[in-house]
């Protein structure tokens, strides 16, 4: 087989340290609008005591954050002090399973369930920082120096046990919060959905019934509806628990069984529809909205689960297939599917993001990381970034990164209040020659121009999952003006 990401094993060859300090490198010009703290998370260690992890789900998650101030850009990363990391920290050696790699004597939190990484996803809310792993509480970080406070569990409204995903949805207009969870019991698996009020209250805890114990990694709101892509891939629990593989041996892909759209109430937290969409496999949605008495549901649709592609480290999407974005549109009164539409994007899309004040809105624009080898067999990773409008049936504005770098960390929009077409968009890219990482901001409307500003890193990290912004300071009436594109 071909390599088509040649020296990305160095990205994995490391573990990142935890710093903090002022960014130097910077080329070309950082917008006046950005403004805030951008954070990200991801798995960054992958070995242990000589001990090498299987799945790039494995590593344990470190959080990075990039403050923008006035006249300064501060870099911080820490590992989240999870109850994994601290144990294995103090014992020297691995101790629990992870999702792709089991040992003789590992471990399970109280024998049911891996004990999270916390390496997927991190978030502001309220006065903290909560970064998320699978199916497990998230920990509560310190915003600016990204210190571990705890677990959070809202109150006291949720324990260890309590089923939560790694995919929170915030509506702004709200300040409500929703997630879910999966009981993956083989007689009766339900799926748990959560509401939080703008205080972080729990306003209900909803167990819906499903048809089989389905993975799902993520979901969508509109503003009267919550949205779930389930997909026939199924986890098996006993022999997680019963015969010690690992999660990933756990799963099975029934493409046999149909896809479905579960659409539940808001407002209740009951099924409202269960729509058959074929036999397809979703990792993650892209957004969703009403308009004219029709729900409209928009993903990225793959021809089949991913998961087997983070494995095994680092010769990794050697297989990957082919994926769209997808939209589905729905008479949620008569329970119908009444059409589709498709972009023809077909590299592998994964990470999509919308401008955060788009969630839950009719919306036009978004943005995903792509794998341009798709198709070819060989290792590869991410190395283009498209940008996609649904207004035209294909990603036309797409970067291609140059030989040897590549691209990580879900592109996040960051926008004006005043101009719906300014903004820019902040992801990272690897340059595995150099071994040197960096941060790289695009005007958001023209990605295929190139980075319009990069700031380097003083020491290489690793690539990251899912990211947000949190805009905190005032945002004036300005626009990109004329940008000039940093050397890349």
């Amino acid at each position: 087989m071909e390599d088509y990401a040649p020296l990305i094993e160095r990205v994995f060859s490391f573990t990142p340290h935890e710093q903090s300090y002022v960014v130097e490198d910077i080329e070309g010009e950082i917008p006046e609008f950005i403004r805030g703290t951008y954070y990200l998370n991801g798995p960054a260690r992958f070995s242990r005591a000589s001990f090498n992890y299987s799945n790039w789900l494995d590593g344990d998650g470190m959080v990075c954050a990039l403050r923008f101030e006035k006249e300064s850009v501060r870099f911080t990363s820490r590992f989240v002090r999870s109850a994994k990391f601290v144990a294995e920290e103090e014992a020297g050696r691995p101790i629990f399973r992870t999702f792709g790699t089991s040992f003789k004597g590992d471990r399970l939190k109280r024998g049911l369930a891996l004990e999270s990484p916390v390496n997927v996803s991190v978030y502001p809310y309220h006065d903290s920082v909560l970064a998320f792993g699978e199916q497990g509480l998230p920990w509560e970080l310190d915003p600016v120096t990204l210190e571990t406070r705890g677990e959070y569990d809202f109150g006291g409204a949720l324990n260890h046990i309590s089923p939560f995903a790694a995919h929170p949805k915030f509506d702004s207009a709200t300040g409500e919060l929703f997630n879910f969870g999966i009981s993956y019991s083989a007689s009766s698996p339900r799926l748990n959905l959560y509401r939080f009020g703008a205080r972080g209250e729990l306003i209900y805890r909803k167990r819906l019934s499903l048809n089989y114990a389905c993975s799902i990694h993520d979901f969508a709101l509109s503003e009267r509806y919550v949205v779930f892509y389930l997909s026939p891939y199924t986890l098996n629990m006993e022999l997680l628990t019963r015969d010690g593989r690992t999660l990933m041996e756990a799963l099975n892909w029934q493409p046999d069984r149909n896809s479905r759209l579960l659409i539940v109430s808001r407002e209740t937290g009951e099924e409202v529809a269960s729509i058959p969409i074929g036999h397809r496999y979703c990792l993650h949605l892209i957004n969703c909205f009403e308009e004219e008495n029709r729900l409209i549901a928009d993903v990225l649709e793959l021809e089949h689960p991913i998961y087997d592609q983070y494995q095994t480290v680092p010769d990794l999407f050697t297989d990957v297939c082919e994926g769209q974005p997808i939209r589905f549109v729905v008479d949620v009164d008569g329970c119908e599917l009444v059409n589709t539409a498709e972009i023809d994007y077909l590299k592998a899309p994964d990470f999509p993001s919308v401008a955060p004040h788009q969630l839950t809105q009719p919306y036009q624009d978004f943005w995903m990381l792509g794998i341009s080898a798709t198709g070819r067999p060989g290792r590869k990773f991410f190395d283009q970034l498209a940008h996609a409008n649904w207004s035209c049936a294909k990603a036309c504005d797409v970067y291609q990164a140059p030989p040897l770098r590549y691209l990580g960390g879900e592109p996040i929009f960051i926008g004006t209040r005043h101009d719906e077409k300014v903004g820019a968009i902040i992801c990272q890219v690897f340059d595995a020659e150099q071994i040197v990482s960096a941060f790289v901001i695009f005007d958001a409307y023209n990605v295929a121009g190139g980075p319009i500003a990069r700031l380097g890193l003083k020491e290489p990290i690793h690539l990251g999952f899912h990211a947000s912004f949190n805009q905190s300071l005032s945002v004036s009436n300005m626009s990109l003006g004329e940008v000039r594109p940093a050397t890349h």
